[in-house]
């Protein structure tokens, strides 16, 4: 079965990092869905239920969540839907997780600019450890994946386009 999922909304809290024991970096923050529709009979859009997610990134995109993600900024995130349910007290609770493969500003609400990492391998969807180190985006951080950059195609710092002689 696949879990996938993409969800637009907003980011609820600040960026909450850590790193596990056995050294991965992780990052995440709660995100508010809210629908919308048209009421014809009211003239005006109506919001519907808020659905709220945990939303968590591991490695270098755990970096990259801390260094540009911000309290009430409107987020697309893709990743894998986990549901978990717990029993306390007599009440049976419910938490909506997402493990974020990716994570970007909805353009739809305004503008961004992208620095590409540099250093580092680029971040795989199997969540293996891709090495580098987290946080540092457009800073040149160098870390354990620096050998394996030379893989990559060379890219303009400035553009983040592929260098003709790379091509």
């Amino acid at each position: 079965m696949n879990d996938s999922i993409t969800i637009r909304g907003f980011v609820a809290t600040e960026i909450k990092s850590s790193t596990t024991p056995g050294g991965v970096a992780t990052a995440s923050f709660r995100m508010g869905s809210t629908g919308r529709r048209f009421d014809r009979a009211a003239n005006a859009w109506v919001d519907g239920t808020t659905n709220w997610f945990t939303v968590q990134g591991y490695r270098q995109l755990a970096g990259n969540m801390a260094c540009s993600i911000r309290k009430g900024q409107p987020v697309i995130v893709a990743g894998r839907l986990k549901i978990r349910t717990w029993e306390s007290e007599g009440r049976i609770h419910h938490a909506v997780d997402i493990d974020a493969d990716a994570i970007g500003h909805d353009l739809s609400w305004g503008a961004a600019n992208f620095t590409r990492n540099t250093g580092g391998q680029q971040q795989q969807s199997d969540g293996a450890d891709q090495g580098g180190t987290p946080g540092t985006a457009g800073q040149g951080g160098g870390g354990a994946g620096a050998d394996a950059a030379e893989e990559l195609p060379d890219f303009d710092e400035e553009t983040g386009e592929v260098k003709e002689d790379a091509a």
